[in-house]
């Protein structure tokens, strides 16, 4: 067991090499170096401090902690993909995009269930890595039924498994511990996820990991650039309109 866990980790050290020896020229390919005003920043409306209130300066001067949430299921893919893309997309960034990975975002104390919603509330670009277990996992039908219903970007990535596989389990359909309204909203999200253009991983044939962490994050990267623009735009709008 123990050289088993050894080669595993052997492993993703591997990939995390393969990673940053390969950053600069993905970067490039990217426009992120020839570009350095391309890197995504997060975008606020100028307001005057004067005209607002109390509760109105404090919601401004609150910084937005999270641009991307990883939906993931953690015993699949906590160790590899998810945590992988993690610290791609800080690389890539510089640490301007700030991504919620549960056991990277969460403190001792803080109350599970408030952190994940306030987190889905906040970012702009989800990822969701779909794997074997994951329709196994209430929190992580909820979390996509929440990202569906606040309608953000989402980058699904079919690891090990096809998007005709997302099918709930009878052990959840039957479970009474979900009322047929919570159901609905598992299902509707999983068939919006399979109608969406993602990324595919199969380890048993020439799946290549690092490829698929690089283009992940690649992704997101424009994704959150776009957002971005639409936020500068408006932005102009307004102020146009002053």
């Amino acid at each position: 067991m123990a050289s088993a866990g050894t080669s595993r980790r052997s492993t993703i050290q591997s990939i995390a090499t393969r990673l940053d020896a390969s950053a600069e020229a993905a970067a490039v390919e990217a426009n992120i170096i020839r570009q350095p005003n391309k890197v995504p920043r997060r975008v606020e409306y100028e307001y005057d401090e004067d005209d607002m209130s109390g509760p109105q300066r404090r919601r401004q001067q609150r910084r937005r902690r999270y641009d991307v949430f990883i939906n993931h299921r953690g015993v699949d893919t906590k160790r590899n993909v998810a945590r992988l893309l993690y610290d791609r997309i800080e690389h890539l960034s510089g640490g301007r995009v700030r991504s919620f990975l549960d056991n990277m975002s969460m403190r001792p104390g803080d109350r599970l269930e408030e952190r994940i919603d306030e987190a889905i509330r906040e970012c702009g670009v989800a990822v969701a890595i779909f794997s074997k277990r994951y329709c196994d996992s209430e929190f992580c039908l909820h979390e996509l039924a929440q990202l569906v219903e606040a309608r953000k970007t989402i980058i699904p990535i079919f690891y090990d498994i096809k998007p005709s596989e997302l099918i709930l389990p009878e052990a959840v359909v039957d479970s009474k511990e979900h009322l047929p309204r919570d159901i609905e909203r598992f299902r509707f999200a999983l068939r919006q996820a399979k109608y969406t253009v993602g990324l595919t991983y199969d380890s048993a044939t020439t799946g290549d990991l690092a490829e698929l962490v690089s283009t992940a994050a690649n992704a997101v990267m424009e994704r959150i650039e776009e957002l971005e623009k639409s936020v500068q735009r408006r932005q102009t709008m307004i102020t146009s309109r002053l």
